[in-house]
């Protein structure tokens, strides 16, 4: 079986085929810039990367460029779309309705229109995806995995929110989570590493990239995670501000004459490690100006650093004490110097990592001391692979 993962943003569209037998991928890519002038990047596995600039009107055309570069005669993988048995879409908010990934019907797109204003700037952009590829490919099953499902196993002391009951009922304000698909794939890895099942593991997941996030789970189910009705809410991360006094948002546009919608804006896309720094989003760039003296960037990293450390610390309440910490995404994966930063915080419970382990970048490596008191782990996260799993599971 053959599965074509799509991964659809406001004006990007990431994708992979995979091979299920296999589970290796044949060939992936990104569209970017849909809508402006388009960019197209096809990687064939083994051969070489095709990069064009060509125009994207819309992800319709993104869809069929993308099909186009699939059968290629020169840097395809397949001889025809017959070969496509099925398509996973990642769709970042099932509210309440979806705690598991489905096959996609009219039924189903309706349900996803109806809590887009849960994720108005994600659900309706993946939805594009959709309608898209059905359109492309009719006939192909579809399916539908969202970032929130993995976490409807959350408990209500952890989901609700402390603010009148009428809202949840009303209007679904309540914790979510994101990044499912991530901290589901990583905890089940990580589980098998150390040669527990899965049922009976306690992990704390820790996905630390541009947007990062903190899940406890418990005997393979989530417990407990950092983002909340919206992605914005945990920790300090690129350009979002994580967890703030509420009351901050009111003071701010009060101070600076701005809306309600500026605010947010600015928690959103003008806040994080980039706006403590002045430096940017980039981890890397944090890295060196920290290392060239930059205070800011220092203060940054540490922030970070120590929030994620807070995180992972109260979840082992959430977990009744953890087997392994697993650190994932771009920044767990790749940033020793992170990833040490955020175990010393955590030295006082017993969490001891060998700064030469530590080293590991990418790679599926056993970080700590054979006498911490907790097993640290890196564990690359592979979100398509996961995706492509539920979708061969459904059809």
């Amino acid at each position: 079986m053959k599965v074509l993962v799509i991964n659809c943003g406001s004006s990007s569209l990431k994708y992979q085929l995979i091979e299920m037998e296999t589970e290796s991928v044949l060939a992936k890519g990104l569209c970017e810039r849909i809508g402006i002038d388009g960019r197209l990047t096809h990687k064939p596995t083994g051969g070489e990367k095709v990069e064009k600039a060509i125009a994207m009107p819309d992800h319709t055309t993104a869809v069929s460029l993308v099909l186009a570069a699939l059968t290629d005669k020169e840097h395809g993988v397949i001889g025809s779309l017959s070969e496509i048995d099925a398509v996973g879409h990642r769709i970042v908010h099932g509210g309440e309705k979806f705690a598991h990934s489905v096959v996609i019907d009219e039924q189903v797109i309706k349900d996803i229109e109806a809590i887009s204003d849960l994720a108005p700037l994600h659900n309706p952009a993946n939805l594009i995806g959709v309608r898209s590829c059905q359109k492309l490919m009719p006939g192909v099953p579809m399916v539908a995995v969202f970032d929130t499902a993995f976490h409807q196993t959350m408990p209500k002391e952890a989901f609700l929110y402390g603010v009148p009951h009428e809202f949840y009922e009303k209007y679904g304000v309540r914790r979510y989570g994101f990044h499912g698909t991530s901290h589901s794939y990583v905890s089940k890895r990580c589980a098998q590493l150390m040669g527990k099942p899965y049922d009976q593991s306690k992990i704390i997941v820790a996905h630390l990239g541009n947007g990062s996030s903190i899940c406890a789970v418990k005997n393979g189910k989530s417990v407990d995670t950092s983002m909340g009705l919206t992605p914005l809410d945990g920790l300090p991360m690129g350009t979002r501000s994580g967890s703030i006094d509420p009351a901050i948002i009111g003071f701010i546009a009060g101070k600076e004459n701005i809306s309600l919608d500026e605010v947010l804006n600015v928690l959103n896309k003008k806040s994080g490690v980039a706006g403590m720094s002045g430096v940017g989003s980039d981890f890397r760039d944090l890295g060196a100006a920290a290392d060239a003296g930059n205070e800011l960037a220092k203060e940054a990293l540490k922030v970070f650093a120590y929030n994620t450390a807070k995180f992972i610390g109260a979840y082992m309440v959430s977990v009744g004490t953890a087997d392994a910490i697993a650190f994932t995404a771009g920044i767990g994966e790749n940033d020793c110097a992170v990833r040490a930063m955020i175990c010393d915080y955590l030295a006082g419970i017993g969490i001891k990592i060998d700064p030469v382990k530590n080293k590991a970048r990418g790679e599926e490596a056993l970080i700590s001391t054979p006498d911490s008191a907790v097993q640290v782990w890196v564990v690359p996260t592979n979100e398509e692979l996961a995706i492509a799993r539920e979708t061969a599971a459904l059809v």
